[in-house]
């Protein structure tokens, strides 16, 4: 860990007090305290994992903390991104985040990226922090994350969260392996669902973002046994820990023996990430045009909900038809190319890979709805529960 001037830095006697459970433990002691008030973090992100993480690191007294985030709070958000509060709904994660912090502990310094990381920035944002720490829900961010640690010679504290499991670990390429060492290949796009789309127990990331919190304060005081080499593995419903040992990879495009990832690329395309939009107009449809379509020829439209079972629950349209999305291949006998079809989701995500599937099952006369229910919830008909 490189901080400047640990030695030279002093605690104040309110700074005593406030960290006297640190420094009574031999592990931590003056010594521990002054590295963390000296260390620096950059978070990634201000959502689930990072509202444990920045109320820990906040409160253990790491020096400076930074938060690339620039995303507005949701109501959405508040099941399980504790730094936040309703009053805070509406306005930036990245300042209701530096408020709490800062409020836990006005002896930290909280600096602010109001900005999407990206591999024009990254470098330059991991410059000036010893340890960085993803707290992101993405894979073209996971490996921006990753290649930008490796380049820039900094630990990567890495947590993963998703329905009742989690993961965490420490990539550092010093030490061991890195992010593509243990996934080489992102998965294809749709086939791990995003939070919003699958969910996520509320309390799964307080655990995780706790650990990574944890690993972050044991890297910066230099004690313990970090995470390097091991992914933990953490199994909510049977309340379980497992661990697997990671080997770098000495052929890892990024941090093997002869790289070719040498710059940071498109995360996006690495990924397959292709955006709605370029389904092309013709396969979409918004929702005040559907609304039109609804009110003019109704009875001649089929709407097609790709959601699961539970979602159907929560809210649907009253005229649709559910045939979830992994059930198509088996019950697409029970449409008619005739007919003109309308699939929608929650969001248009699931149901644009629907479409596409439809597409190739010879389907013409099908479109997407634009912002899935949400966005009609949203624009159309406000008394729909949204979720």
């Amino acid at each position: 860990m490189s901080q400047v001037g640990t030695n030279q830095v002093q605690l104040s006697n309110q700074e005593i007090q406030r960290y006297s459970r640190h420094l009574i433990m031999p592990e931590v002691a003056m010594e521990g305290q002054r590295k963390l008030k000296a260390a620096s973090v950059l978070m990634i992100g201000a959502g689930g994992l990072g509202s444990p993480l920045g109320l820990y690191l906040a409160a253990a007294g790491v020096g400076r903390i930074g938060v690339v985030d620039f995303d507005v709070v949701d109501f959405t958000n508040l099941q399980r991104q504790i730094i936040h509060g309703t009053s805070w709904v509406g306005k930036p994660k990245l300042e209701s985040a530096r408020t709490r912090m800062l409020d836990l502990n006005p002896h930290i310094q909280v600096d602010g990226y109001e900005e999407p990381l990206s591999s024009a920035n990254a470098l330059r944002l991991f410059a000036d922090y010893d340890v960085i720490v993803d707290g992101t829900d993405n894979f073209p961010t996971r490996y921006l994350v990753n290649d930008a640690c490796v380049l820039a010679g900094k630990p990567n504290v890495y947590g993963s969260i998703f329905r009742f499991e989690g993961q965490a670990s420490v990539f550092d390429a010093k030490r061991g392996p890195c992010y593509r060492c243990l996934y080489p290949e992102p998965p294809p796009p749709g086939l791990v669902p995003s939070c919003a789309e699958g969910g996520v127990l509320g309390v799964l990331p307080g655990v995780i973002g706790t650990i990574q919190a944890t690993e972050t304060i044991k890297l910066i005081i230099g004690q313990g046994e970090p995470l390097i080499g091991r992914l933990l593995l953490y199994d909510a419903l049977e309340m379980r820990f497992r661990e697997l040992k990671l080997r770098k990879n000495p052929d890892c495009p990024v941090c093997g023996t002869h790289p070719t990832v040498t710059e940071l690329i498109d995360y996006e395309a690495f990924c397959g990430i292709t955006p709605e939009e370029n389904l092309g107009k013709e396969w979409e449809i918004t929702p005040h045009e559907l609304a039109a379509r609804l009110k003019n020829d109704g009875n001649h439209l089929v709407i097609l909900d790709v959601r699961e079972p539970h979602e159907w629950e929560i809210v649907h349209f009253p005229a649709a038809r559910l045939i979830p999305r992994g059930d198509l291949p088996e019950r697409v006998h029970e449409l008619d190319t005739a007919d003109d079809i309308v699939v929608y989701c929650k969001t248009g995500a699931r149901s644009a890979q629907a479409l596409g599937f439809l597409r190739q099952a010879g389907f013409r006369k099908v479109k997407n709805l634009r912002g899935g229910i949400d966005a009609w919830a949203r624009e159309i008909d406000p008394s729909m529960p949204r979720y």
